[in-house]
Parts: C-alpha cells; sequence; structure tokens
C-alpha cells in the first residue's frame, strides 16, 4: 500500500520560512519523480516544484529563487524548503510520487501565510 505523509504545514507571516517533509512507503522512492504540488480556495491544483531521481529540479516560476527541493533516498524523503513566503503561497500543499505516469498523493498539509 502506497503512503505519501506530508508534515511541517502550518501559520508563518509573510517573509517567513517552512520545511515542508513528504515521507513515502509502499514505492520504490528512488525510482520516482518527487513533486509538491499546490491548491489555493477556489483555483486548481498547480505544481509547485518537481526533482527526478537524478536529482534534476523543476520549479514554478511564481516561486523559483524562494523555493528549494531536495530529497533524501536513504529516508524515503522529500523536502520543501520555503523561504520570503507572500500571502498569496496560502494553500494546501501535496506530495506527488510519479514513476511512467503511475502517480500517488498525499492528504495535504496546509500553509498559510499572513501579511
Amino acid at each position: 500500500q502506497v503512503q505519501l505523509v506530508e508534515s511541517g504545514g502550518g501559520l508563518v507571516q509573510a517573509g517567513g520560512s517552512l520545511r515542508l517533509s513528504c515521507t513515502a512507503s509502499g514505492i520504490i522512492f528512488s525510482a520516482n519523480v518527487m513533486g509538491w504540488y499546490r491548491q489555493a480556495p477556489g483555483k486548481q491544483r498547480e505544481l509547485v516544484a518537481t526533482i527526478t531521481s537524478a536529482g534534476s529540479t523543476n520549479y514554478a516560476y511564481s516561486v523559483k529563487g524562494r523555493f528549494t527541493i531536495s530529497r533524501d533516498n536513504a529516508k524515503n524523503t522529500v523536502y520543501l524548503q520555503m523561504s520570503s513566503l507572500k500571502p498569496e503561497d496560502t494553500a494546501i500543499y501535496y506530495c506527488n510520487s510519479n514513476f511512467f505516469g503511475r502517480a500517488n498523493w498525499g492528504q495535504g498539509t496546509q500553509v498559510t501565510v499572513s501579511s
């Protein structure tokens, strides 16, 4: 059974930082592309960042330079370090794993940035 469990969300003031973690089980973690997505109220879910098994990263334009995705294959964990947070970063953040189109999702963690 595949499980992706996110943690690290919370309430932070604008300009602050948070680090999200997602620990996976039931998949060959090192072989998966891992990603973070987010969904704000009334909006569609959008890509935030992805990291391949080789460590190549991709970011949404809106977070480039502020967010950093990383992974620890030994711990089956992917991280999202978020800095210089803005109120528009407020959303539920979801962890995603993808193995040649076979995708799994976590339950999400709320991030709220106050102005």
